[in-house]
């Protein structure tokens, strides 16, 4: 305090009583938000009380990151601390989430060996926005559904679910996992390929079919192949016949040849295999053994 009995403080006081430097208070006073109460009559910015406290304010402020344009919103009463720290609490998640990103990026660039192109290309597919991302999700799933109303609902929602989205906090194999699974829904000849499953299922499926009954369809296979390779019955077996025919009676069995080997395709697996991981749900069974069996004895009895 200035020894003149008005209890002014020069910025030099001001500095010292504070903590801060000179430079930083001429600076913040330059940008408008600590207003000097007067000057004296060499000319020297001279500072009260209030505002040796306004300062302490504008330091805690700077201090938890807002930017100067905000503080002198506050400080004029434009806007309160609490919906400031809100807008910022909001920005920083955005941040977080950008570094978390950035972080299993590079961790995966780093584990991999990865060439500056295809680092580039992680990170360009990584850091896609959640709405960008969504929409990638939402082209996929509209082109290989489009017209075929009759569908069997279940499998669309198991594909939505499937083609997950990328976790807040990815782990450096969901990134993998998340970079191929894009690339490979925006590849016209995967897109090509799912939905002749659904146009399959399209066709199988009557307006009257309960939902879910072509997924029972599918599980009814899975343990027809798993029971035959448990009793050691081969494809060609006559045994294979009858545990055909119990199941498929007289459906047209090129037709169901046909469905299953498309829904068995190994770019199928990839995809449940990468949507897994995305998902965080570990691997799941992929039944390529009791798959192969129900092919191979369709295709050992196909036509009786």
């Amino acid at each position: 305090m200035i020894d003149d009995g008005t209890g002014l403080f020069t910025i030099g006081e001001l500095a010292r009583s504070t903590g801060l430097t000179v430079r930083t208070i001429r600076y913040w006073s330059d940008e408008g938000v600590l207003t000097p109460v007067t000057r004296s009559a060499g000319g020297y910015r001279l500072y009260d009380a209030e505002s040796a406290a306004r300062l302490e304010l504008i330091r805690t402020l700077r201090e938890l990151g807002l930017g100067l344009a905000d503080v002198r919103r506050v400080l004029a009463g434009e806007r309160t601390v609490a919906e400031v720290a809100a807008a910022h609490v909001t920005a920083l998640d955005a941040q977080i989430g950008s570094l978390k990103v950035t972080r299993a990026v590079l961790s995966s660039v780093a584990r991999r060996g990865s060439t500056a192109e295809e680092m580039t290309l992680m990170n360009r597919l990584a850091r896609l926005s959640a709405a960008e991302r969504k929409r990638l999700l939402d082209d996929f799933t509209a082109e290989i559904f489009d017209g075929l109303d009759t569908a069997d609902p279940d499998i669309r929602t198991r594909l939505r679910f499937a083609a997950a989205d990328l976790p807040d906090d990815p782990a450096p194999e969901q990134v993998d996992a998340w970079v191929e699974l894009a690339e490979l829904i925006q590849d016209p000849e995967f897109r090509v390929l799912m939905r002749t499953m659904v146009e399959f299922n399209a066709a199988d499926r009557g307006p009257d079919v309960p939902a879910g009954t072509s997924l029972w369809f599918m599980s009814r296979l899975v343990h027809l192949g798993g029971e035959a390779l448990r009793q050691g019955v081969a494809p060609g077996d006559p045994a294979a016949e009858e545990l055909l025919r119990d199941l498929l009676g007289d459906a047209d069995r090129a037709a169901v040849l046909d469905r299953l080997t498309a829904a068995s395709n190994v770019r199928v697996a990839r995809y449940r295999h990468l949507s897994a991981i995305v998902n965080g749900v570990g691997s799941q069974p992929s039944y390529d053994e009791e798959f192969s069996w129900v092919v191979a004895a369709l295709r050992a009895h196909q036509g009786r």
